[in-house]
């Protein structure tokens, strides 16, 4: 996509308000007025207007900068207008966040940071819309405009880097990133998520920064949210490169690190790291197959050894699923999603090595058990895996999807053990204990495998004939 053809000086966004937010930009406008305060749109609103396209038609977030320290005032009076619950406000910052949805909107009194480098919270004092403009993190974010549609460009640069497609700061890079070190992560996704290039001072400042991309100076929970949207960007794997290339990947998730320059042979065309970067862009656009993406051969590493002449990663998926699970812990996703991740690490291989020909409907129907809600992810995985290789016949998971439908998959993972805890501490004696779960479980796979029928008196039959099962 070449440059856009923006006229530097002066922009007007025609109509101002998107479909269905016209009464609130009317309301907005008539609440300021009324307080006798400017107000204006500011920032991602402004810049995915001028740029257009998708990103315009899904805006759903508007931020809006208020003069004379009025923004909450500012948001009550308008939700009040509009019949919305009570904005929740942020008084050392004296922003208020409104819900009206399906949209959102910020309320920000214009002010002047200051920050100390070796902490995240600011100094906070009023200040003018230009004072505000000047602290902000790029300079495409700075644009403003009125509430008939003209753009401001107080800065004078950014309308022309949006047009150039460049991500520029305000400031010199050192100070806009020393006031937050969490921008270096945000210029990388801006420029993966708008397809911009990133200045060469700017990505210059974030290498010789980079190891200020941690706590406590950043939370990881900061880190994982930006990380997560950069992630789930359509160019993933440009924007994981750029922030390999800054020395930022490392300090997110430091256990790729170990898979650059290692071989794979066979079907593998890329070292370890750089499969794992395609792999995870091929998946589709979703937080749990992406990250499992990523780390699906991070045990590669781990695991490797030569034999006659030839690499192997025995058990790679194993010890990769606990090198997920810590790693996923680290960045403080929740221990559902780590849980998740880490199973579709450790079955990533089981699809790959489906055989039409040789498996039986019982190895079918145990895959649906183990991957259960998340079976359409592990096929999607595998499909990722095999294309950023040289594996040949990827239909063949389209084929076991079509095999696992005719199963009915549903039915599979609904299957329940015809005895409960109570039931067996009743007919054996025993006292409750792990071996409960491990006999429920024993009878759910003798299910899935056929050999039992799922009723009360065939599991008491089939017991009978295990005893070992509720032994030990």
């Amino acid at each position: 996509m070449g440059p856009l053809a923006l006229p530097v000086l002066s922009v007007r966004i025609d109509p101002p308000a998107l479909v269905g937010m016209e009464r609130l930009f009317q309301t907005i406008a008539e609440q300021a007025r009324a307080l006798d305060t400017r107000a204006l749109v500011v920032g991602g609103y402004v810049r995915d207007r001028i740029l257009g396209g998708p990103r315009a038609a899904a805006i759903r977030e508007v931020d809006v900068l208020v003069e004379k320290g009025r923004a909450l005032e500012l948001a009550r009076r308008v939700g009040t207008a509009m019949g919305a619950p009570a904005p929740v406000v942020f008084e050392r910052f004296g922003t208020a966040h409104l819900e009206l949805p399906p949209h959102v909107v910020e309320f920000v009194s214009a002010r002047r940071e200051q920050y100390d480098p070796r902490s995240r919270k600011p100094q906070v004092a009023a200040g003018t819309i230009e004072d505000d403009v000047r602290r902000r993190d790029f300079t495409v974010n700075t644009l403003l405009m009125e509430w008939d549609g003209t753009v401001l460009d107080l800065l004078g640069r950014g309308l022309a880097d949006l047009s150039a497609r460049r991500i520029v700061t305000p400031l010199e890079p050192q100070a806009t990133f020393d006031e937050d070190p969490l921008r270096m992560l945000r210029a990388v996704r801006f420029a993966t998520v708008l397809d911009f290039q990133l200045d060469p001072p700017v990505q210059a400042a974030i290498v010789r920064e980079a190891d200020r991309l941690q706590p406590p100076v950043v939370s990881m929970e900061r880190i994982r949210d930006e990380f997560s949207k950069l992630l789930l960007a359509p160019a993933a794997e440009k924007g994981l490169l750029l922030l390999d290339a800054c020395g930022l990947l490392v300090r997110i998730l430091p256990a790729l690190e170990a898979g650059k320059g290692m071989q794979q042979g066979g079907w593998h065309s890329h070292d370890v790291f750089g499969h794992n970067l395609l792999a995870a862009a091929l998946t589709p656009p979703d937080l749990v197959t992406r990250l499992a993406g990523l780390l699906h051969d991070v045990g590669k590493p781990a695991t490797f050894q030569l034999k006659d002449g030839k690499p192997t990663f025995i058990r790679h998926q194993e010890v990769g699923a606990g090198m997920a699970e810590r790693a996923l812990a680290q960045l403080r996703f929740s221990g559902g999603l780590t849980g998740r991740v880490a199973r579709l690490v450790a079955l990533h291989m089981r699809p790959i090595q489906y055989d039409p020909d040789s498996w039986e409907d019982r190895a079918v129907r145990r895959l649906v058990r183990e991957a259960r809600d998340d079976l359409d992810r592990l096929l999607d995985l595998a499909r990722a895996d095999m294309r950023a290789s040289r594996y040949p016949h990827v239909e063949k998971i389209d084929h076991l999807q079509q095999r696992i439908r005719a199963l009915d998959a549903a039915a599979i993972g609904a299957i329940r053990s015809p005895l409960d805890g109570e039931e067996l501490m009743a007919r054996t004696g025993r006292a409750p204990g792990p071996w409960i779960k491990r006999t429920k479980a024993a009878l759910e796979e003798a299910i899935v495998d056929g050999a039992l029928t799922p009723d009360k008196d065939a599991a008491w039959r089939y017991l009978e004939a295990h005893p070992e099962l509720i032994e030990g």
